[in-house]
């Protein structure tokens, strides 16, 4: 199955006054069509900056600093900015983390959804209101030809999130990146909006990127999990084969992280295991592990080179130096 989307020694800096940060440093994963590929990790790990990066978004004084981002033939990283004004919303879309803030405030739903049908695929304004009142109807929106004229406050969050989704899909991109498609939402809707983009995906055949701290919603809607720490891949493979057998310590601590329901409750439950420190600043990763000092395991070598990526079976690769005398 030849990829959708493939990213190769993908890299990221921050180049200031102070320093040089790096803040992504060779991300590499490929997306085939109608697979899931999920991005996981603590806040501050680079997941949404692998988005932004793959998008060509990042803020400035950011830039991509090396690799490459090939969609299908085309490399986005050496695309011009009118390529990549014809490749967003159109070839590859993205849903942002906060609706109410991604949505425009003084335009109306439709209108939102209308921009890039006329934009891309020359729409007239009534072919385009048209298209956008099928596409809030497949996506759960009750009332569409009443709610294609609400402003984004009438809405409530679940809404809002369904109105992201119709506006990224509304152009049958090939790519769709979703980051952290249900939070804030209650437990209901972040199930509906799963089904959703699952429905979606089968529909269309859409190649999906999420970004992710929930381990649940990595079971339940990944096919392949890429396991990010510090703004390296620490672990990659098949989601049943992570979430049975995690090889780096850090993908150990965040399934172990894990409540359970206890079938047999009593007064004096356990403390909820915990991974001890912080992910470390962009300023201070050095040139070794960027887990070492969380880590239980750690030995000289971590802290003086980033480990390559040992092969542990069909599908599984880790990045982590307890495993180079195994491999």
């Amino acid at each position: 199955m030849s990829a959708v989307l493939s990213v190769k020694g993908l890299a990221v800096e921050l180049a200031t006054r102070r320093a040089t940060a790096y803040i992504l440093n060779d991300i590499s994963f490929d997306v085939g069509p109608g697979e899931t590929v999920c991005l996981v990790g603590e806040s501050g790990c680079g997941k949404s900056m692998t988005a932004l990066a793959i998008m060509r978004l990042i803020p400035e004084p950011g830039r991509i600093s090396a690799g490459s981002v090939a969609l299908k033939e085309t490399d986005l990283v050496k695309a011009s900015p009118a390529q990549m004004r014809r490749v967003r919303g159109n070839k590859i879309s993205m849903i942002f983390q906060e609706p109410m803030t991604a949505l425009n405030p003084v335009y109306t739903v439709g209108d939102q959804i209308c921009e890039p049908l006329r934009l891309h695929q020359g729409l007239s304004r009534d072919e385009a209101r048209s298209k956008a009142l099928e596409i809030l109807q497949s996506v759960g929106i009750p009332a569409p030809e009443r709610r294609i004229d609400n402003y984004p406050h009438e809405m409530s969050g679940g809404m809002r999130q369904r109105v992201m989704i119709a506006m990224a899909l509304a152009c049958d991109p090939d790519v769709l990146i979703a980051d952290e498609p249900t939070t804030a939402l209650d437990v209901t809707v972040q199930a509906q909006i799963f089904d959703l983009l699952r429905e979606q995906q089968r529909r269309r055949g859409t190649a999906i990127i999420m970004i992710t701290h929930d381990m649940g919603a990595v079971a339940e809607m990944s096919d392949r999990v890429v396991v990010m720490y510090g703004g390296r891949v620490v672990e990659e493979g098949i989601t049943a084969e992570i979430l049975a057998s995690p090889r780096h310590p850090y993908t150990q601590g965040l399934i172990a992280c894990l409540p359970e329901l206890d079938p047999a409750p009593s007064d004096h439950r356990p403390d909820l295991p915990e991974i001890p420190g912080i992910v470390p600043s962009i300023w201070n990763r050095g040139e070794g592990c960027p887990f070492a000092d969380r880590c239980d395991h750690v030995m000289p070598q971590c802290h003086q080179a980033f480990p390559p990526s040992f092969q542990m079976g069909p599908t599984q690769k880790v990045a982590c130096w307890l495993y180079e005398e195994r491999t």
